[in-house]
């Protein structure tokens, strides 16, 4: 399928003409941010589909794309979906199946419950990590939905809202040991939960992304165990995006006597590029970035401003 702007024009005009009543249409298209209407368009009473295209005359394809993905993350994505898949604009191909994070004690022993299916169950050190069972919406995965899910886990149901939120806080910190720079990311995106509310994107530390079932003493002298098997940092967007965050200590580019070693560096931008190709966003912070100055909370609250800006979370 060619994606053309008069195609994203007509999906979009149909997904608003279908999902949101005349009275609201104009007020709707103002929040997704588009320009005003022209002197003469028609009135949302007489034509829904006509009042939305006239508002998108003249607008480019990237900016049709761009509003496109607000617009299926807002209403139901029906019409756009195929157009976007279409663009190559969205984010990680497939379902998230097995969201599996904050390990905070040793590894979790990991089998297939159903191999076909990709179903896994933790059978050892289930304890030591958090296992995130519910389905994945569209919208991705918000600190309200996942403080929902830690209140069923921990029956805190009846608690109040913000000792649900304060209890998995101190869970997810805890997975950070003595990261005092992973610390200072979380306390950072904490903050914005407080200032903006439980439905912004959950930031999840410490994620599972390959799974080598031995410990680094199984392996034979020379043979290393699987790259880069837990992320620092997960953001999971609208649309299936998937926003990675690194936090590069020493151990990142340099050996275990602290000389520069090219061939730990080379891998780990190897493993980058892998997750670019799979639709992933990866973001890197230096150490000496996360020292513990005023100037670091500035730095990543603007970091954490210009991403919410970018994805339109």
């Amino acid at each position: 399928m060619t994606v053309t702007p008069m195609r994203l024009r007509s999906a979009i005009a149909e997904t608003l003409w279908e999902c949101v009543k005349a009275h609201h249409l104009e007020a709707a298209c103002d929040a997704l941010g588009m320009k005003p209407a022209r002197e003469g368009s028609p009135e949302p009473f007489n034509s829904k589909r006509s009042y939305v295209e006239g508002r998108l005359q003249g607008m480019s394809l990237t900016d049709l794309t761009d509003l496109a993905h607000r617009v299926a993350a807002e209403y139901d994505a029906e019409h756009l979906q195929p157009l976007l898949d279409a663009s190559g604009t969205h984010g990680v191909a497939g379902e998230l199946k097995n969201l599996i994070f904050a390990a905070d004690g040793p590894k979790p022993e990991i089998v297939f419950s159903d191999a076909l299916n990709n179903d896994v169950l933790v059978v050892r050190n289930e304890q030591f990590c958090l296992v995130y069972d519910r389905p994945l919406g569209a919208h991705g995965l918000t600190w309200a939905e996942l403080t929902s899910w830690w209140a069923d886990r921990e029956g805190l149901t009846d608690a109040p809202a913000r000792e649900v939120s304060l209890s998995l806080y101190r869970r997810l910190d805890r997975s950070l040991g003595d990261n005092h720079a992973e610390r200072r990311i979380l306390r950072t995106y904490a903050d914005r939960y407080v200032r903006l509310g439980d439905g912004i994107p959950a930031l999840i530390p410490q994620v599972y992304l390959h799974y080598d079932p031995y410990t680094r003493a199984h392996h034979a002298p020379g043979t290393p165990p699987l790259a880069r098997q837990r992320m620092d940092f997960l953001l999971l967007l609208p649309q299936r995006i998937r926003i990675v965050i690194e936090c590069d200590g020493k151990q990142h580019y340099a050996d275990e006597n602290g000389h520069a070693d090219p061939r730990r560096y080379a891998e780990m931008v190897a493993e980058d590029r892998e997750l670019r190709l799979h639709g992933y966003e990866v973001y890197r912070f230096g150490g000496a970035e996360l020292t513990d100055t005023p100037a670091t909370g500035q730095r990543l609250a603007a970091f954490f401003d210009r991403l919410a800006e970018r994805y339109s979370t």
